[in-house]
């Protein structure tokens, strides 16, 4: 489950993973890529004891609580206009080390709960917006009659909703779940568009049971979409994303975002530098390496939300190796759609009343005193 207990992210590895980390290990060897393409997102490692003073216990820090009927919401988050996150569930297949709710309770839904939800939805409060539902946690397709439940109630109670995601590792931890019983579950959701979004971060991932799976899925659905999280060591170099990207095309499935990875406890040793993040962008999205239909966006998740990165975004460094972005949301807006939301400590209004925020760097040894040079900002910058 995702989910610490006593701050203690435990290891978890379905037998699926097990048996690949024994093929690669066998063929290649524990210090290879291949085999730390894969043993460094799932096995525990003792770096994950050294906490910095900026390492996060959840992935942004402004309060989400949702209340409906004088009742809070659990499991339900709300940042942005038209989109509602649920999670049915904190259970998982396996842990990925670096999972952005690793430090959150556990926790399954029952029907009265997800009823609730719906009906919020659908309310008069914020059906005007709505429009989307992501079913996330955990993982969505570990709790099957969970997800079927969920959809039927948002038919009955929330026909604003327009778009049903579903997030999932499955495919690539568990392939057999995708059985023929989900898959006739996924092909009955005919009354919105339904929608997969993964994290695939390496190629070597894809293995034929994964990628039958993702076949088998998209004859059901009407997307599948890839959120890929840069991780120091496993996916940080241009050959390693840009195989990975021709890959997920060929599966038809949309490089939708590159992730930076975010400052979880514990976990700084999965995240380069943002700027070593621009730099594999920038190669490959202008050297012409891979097809442009195959360009992720490169974004970092703050403690107010996803911020893309672009001209303007990043304005200074601060003496913490904190980087100052530039948002277009404001607190206004985050209030509107959710009463309980707080402006965190990291992040300020500019005097047009959008939010700038701090978000701590990786790995800037690696990149040299350089980084931390003026000149080298106003480069990082344009």
């Amino acid at each position: 489950m995702a989910g610490a207990k006593r701050l203690v992210f435990r290891e978890h590895l379905t037998p699926y993973i097990r048996a690949q980390l024994g093929s690669l290990e066998a063929t290649h060897g524990v210090a290879s890529s291949e085999y730390r393409a894969l043993s460094l997102q799932y096995l525990k490692s003792p770096l994950e004891d050294e906490v910095s003073a900026l390492d996060r216990m959840r992935h942004y820090q402004a309060e989400v609580h949702i209340r409906y009927q004088g009742v809070e919401l659990r499991g339900v988050e709300r940042l942005y206009r038209r989109t509602v996150l649920v999670q049915p569930t904190m259970a998982c297949a396996a842990h990925c080390r670096w999972c952005l709710r690793g430090q959150y309770p556990v926790f399954t839904l029952g029907n009265e709960e997800i009823t609730r939800v719906a009906q919020y939805c659908g309310s008069d409060e914020v059906r005007e917006d709505l429009r989307e539902v992501l079913v996330t946690g955990g993982d969505a397709l570990v709790v099957p009659d969970k997800i079927e439940y969920l959809y039927e109630q948002l038919l009955r109670h929330a026909p604003n909703i327009r778009v049903f995601r579903l997030a999932t590792r499955v495919p690539l931890q568990d392939p057999s779940r995708i059985d023929a019983a989900l898959l006739k579950m996924l092909e009955s959701f005919t009354g919105m568009r339904v929608e997969i979004a993964t994290h695939v971060n390496h190629a070597i991932e894809l293995t034929q049971e994964a990628r039958r799976a993702f076949a088998d899925l998209a004859s059901v659905v009407d997307a599948i979409y890839d959120q890929t999280v840069l991780l120091k060591g496993t996916n940080d170099s241009v050959d390693t994303l840009s195989t990975l990207f021709d890959e997920l095309r060929y599966l038809g499935i949309e490089s939708h975002y590159l992730f930076h990875c975010i400052p979880m406890r514990g976990m700084s040793h999965h995240r380069t530098s943002v700027q070593a993040g621009l730099d594999l962008i920038a190669a490959l999205t202008n050297s012409g390496v891979f097809s442009g239909r195959a360009k992720p966006r490169y974004t970092v998740m703050t403690d107010i939300g996803k911020i893309t990165l672009a001209e303007g975004t990043l304005l200074d460094r601060n003496d913490n190796d904190e980087l100052l972005l530039q948002s277009r949301y404001t607190a206004d807006n985050f209030r509107a759609y959710n009463p309980s939301w707080v402006v965190p400590s990291s992040a300020h209004e500019d005097e047009r009343g959008y939010l700038r925020v701090w978000y701590p760097d990786g790995d800037v040894e690696s990149q040299g005193d350089s980084l931390r040079s003026r000149a080298s900002l106003i480069q990082l910058c344009s």
